[in-house]
């Protein structure tokens, strides 16, 4: 089964990182309020960047690496400036 990770861009300009089975699914329930707790009151979410894995401990695993990023770090991976595995 493959998994996802992905990072919404809130409203507030911030940006959320997260795991994910269904991508579509879980962007709807960012939008729609029953999310995560750091995007409730933040949306809409606006994805901005995603990345197949091919099991849930890898995207678990990228997640953690893209979290660890500062936002430069987030920006320069979301606009493909770094191209490196983290």
């Amino acid at each position: 089964m493959s998994a996802f990770v992905y990072i919404v861009e809130c409203r507030d300009g911030t940006f959320y990182t997260g795991w994910t089975n269904d991508l579509e699914k879980r962007l709807a329930a960012h939008n729609d309020g029953s999310g995560a707790k750091y995007t409730r009151g933040r949306g809409p979410v606006k994805l901005v960047y995603s990345e197949e894995c091919a099991s849930k401990g890898a995207a678990l695993s990228r997640e953690l690496a893209i979290k660890r990023l500062d936002r430069g770090g987030k920006l320069q991976l979301i606009t493909g400036k770094i191209t490196v595995r983290l």
